[in-house]
């Protein structure tokens, strides 16, 4: 057995930030749903013929997670639903949200309203939890209220952002990224907002409308996320591609933009962190359906991107164990990566140590100015 290096031992024992994270669930459901939440990017139930367990997502739940409830490592899917059949969401949101050694968690609300909240994440973890304000929610909200839509729009994100620490869009999800991404005119907004109220003023889709809410949430200042890459097949991956975002980066001034989750395109993502001085990404959600080929990908995101720029998260939706397995496979990967550097005489143990800091809390607490505990 390979000796305990400090760095093992460090990375073990860091307290990260979780800069991009969602509710877990709070009622039970079948192994059907369970097996849905492990596949990402299909927006249908999974073929009978398929499953969820048999993926790198699958595999590493059955890998990292059934410790957690007192099964052997790579328990055999049939006994890992039993076992977690036995326990309630609330528990098992317990068990795993306290094992995954997170100290901040920083909530995107706007998916679903079966799933906890910000006071119940925080309650549930023992620790603290903060919400990003998603874009689209606004202009829905903004679109079922009476009056003027755009004066109403900023109305509710002044609101809402003045407790929250950050705004996100789902942008690449309506639409993407490719063309006019400039702020439109007053008018322009409000004849797109009029035809979207008489259509219902329900999931935003209007081109027109997406920019107005990303340039409001840019003036707001606070750190804004933009989902990056590989997602539900609701997103046109090649319309995902970061480098679309060049003109508006241009343009984005001072206000941290964070690009979430990136792949495949997490060197483009990196080249862009190191072009312009307000852009930072983050490898959340890949790194979990990535799995076993996890390190490889931290690999690449510490290729381009500078060490300052790079932010740790889980991305965690739906079971939480996703919530968990983000820390565990991160911690893992990222000691894989940082030993082999060292190992090669490429980096002192000092620097990787520091580095470790940097992406799991200390960048995330500077960009989103969160408070040291």
């Amino acid at each position: 057995m390979e000796p305990v290096t400090e760095l093992a031992r460090h990375i073990e024992g860091v307290t990260l930030i979780d800069q991009h994270v969602h509710g877990c669930w709070l009622a039970a459901g079948d192994r059907a749903r369970f097996e849905n939440a492990l596949n990402e990017a299909n927006t249908e139930p999974l073929a009978e013929f398929d499953s969820g367990f048999d993926s790198q997502l699958g595999f590493a739940v059955r890998a990292h997670c059934a410790p957690v409830l007192g099964l052997p490592g790579h328990a055999a899917a049939e006994d890992y639903w039993e076992r977690r059949s036995r326990h309630s969401e609330i528990e098992l949101a317990r068990l795993f949200l306290s094992s995954a050694g997170v100290g901040d968690w920083l909530v995107d609300t706007g998916v679903g309203s079966d799933v906890a909240g910000v006071a119940e994440l925080e309650a549930l973890s023992g620790n603290r939890a903060h919400e990003i304000v998603r874009l689209e929610e606004v202009a829905e909200q903004a679109a079922q209220a009476p009056g003027d839509y755009a004066a109403t729009f900023g109305e509710i994100l002044h609101r809402r952002a003045a407790s929250a620490v950050g705004t996100k869009s789902v942008l690449a999800y309506r639409g993407g990224f490719d063309g006019d991404l400039t702020e439109p005119s007053a008018a322009e907004v409000a004849r797109a907002a009029s035809r979207w109220r008489d259509r219902g003023g329900v999931r935003l889709r209007d081109r027109v409308l997406l920019r107005f809410g990303l340039h409001q949430g840019l003036r707001l200042g606070l750190p804004l996320q933009l989902h990056v890459g590989f997602g539900d097949r609701d997103c046109d991956l090649y319309k995902a591609n970061p480098l679309l975002l060049l003109d508006f980066l241009r343009r984005s001034g001072d206000t941290p933009i964070v690009l979430l989750h990136c792949y495949p395109y997490e060197r483009e993502a990196g080249y862009l962190a190191q072009a312009f001085n307000n852009v930072y990404l983050d490898g959340g959600l890949s790194i979990n359906h990535l799995g076993a080929r996890g390190p490889a990908f931290i690999a690449r995101l510490l290729e381009m991107a500078p060490f300052r720029k790079i932010l740790y998260s889980s991305d965690g939706f739906g079971p939480a164990e996703l919530h968990f397995l983000g820390t565990r496979l991160w911690r893992n990967g990222i000691h894989r990566v940082l030993r082999g550097f060292v190992d090669a005489g490429d980096w002192s143990e000092g620097d990787a140590l520091r580095v470790v800091d940097l992406i799991a809390r200390g960048n995330a607490a500077r960009v989103y100015r969160l408070a040291a505990r």
